[in-house]
C-alpha cells in the first residue's frame, strides 16, 4: 500500500515558468519538463511517496509551508491560487478510510487551495486509472 502526495501548479506552457517555480519554491519538482508534449511544461509537481502509511506524513502542512510566503512571486508568473492543487492518491487493499484534522483543512481553505483525493484498489497498477 502506498500514498502519493502531490503539490501541483498549473500554468500556461512555458519552460521559463517551470524553472522560475523551482527557484521560487526552493524544492525540486518530481517531474521533468522533458515529459511534456513538445517538451514545454504546463504543470509543476512536487511529490512525496509514502510507502509506510502507519507513519503519518503531514502533506498538507508541508506543502502549505512551501507555498505560503510565495504567493506574491507566483502571481508575478500569472499563477493564481486556483491554479494550485494538493493531491492525495491513496492505494488501498480492502477498504479506503481517511480523516483530516480540522486545523489542516482550515489552513488549506484559508489559503484558497483545493484538496483532491483519488483512491484505487491495490490490485490495479498506479496510473492505470489515476493521473
Amino acid at each position: 500500500m502506498k500514498i502519493y502526495d502531490k503539490l501541483k501548479i498549473h500554468f500556461d506552457p512555458s519552460v521559463d515558468t517551470f524553472n522560475k517555480l523551482t527557484t521560487i519554491l526552493g524544492v525540486q519538482p518530481s517531474d521533468d519538463f522533458a515529459d511534456f508534449s513538445n517538451k514545454i511544461p504546463t504543470c509543476w509537481t512536487y511529490e512525496a511517496v509514502d510507502d509506510k502509511p502507519d507513519e503519518y506524513f503531514d502533506f498538507i502542512n508541508t506543502f502549505l509551508d512551501i507555498l505560503e510566503t510565495k504567493y506574491t512571486d507566483l502571481e508575478k508568473l500569472n499563477i493564481k491560487r486556483d491554479d494550485i492543487t494538493v493531491w492525495m492518491l491513496y492505494e488501498y487493499g480492502q477498504q479506503c478510510n481517511m480523516e483530516f484534522d480540522p486545523s489542516r483543512l482550515k489552513r488549506l481553505g484559508e489559503n484558497g487551495i483545493k484538496l483532491c483525493i483519488s483512491c484505487w484498489d491495490s490490485g490495479k497498477e498506479y496510473g492505470s486509472e489515476n493521473g
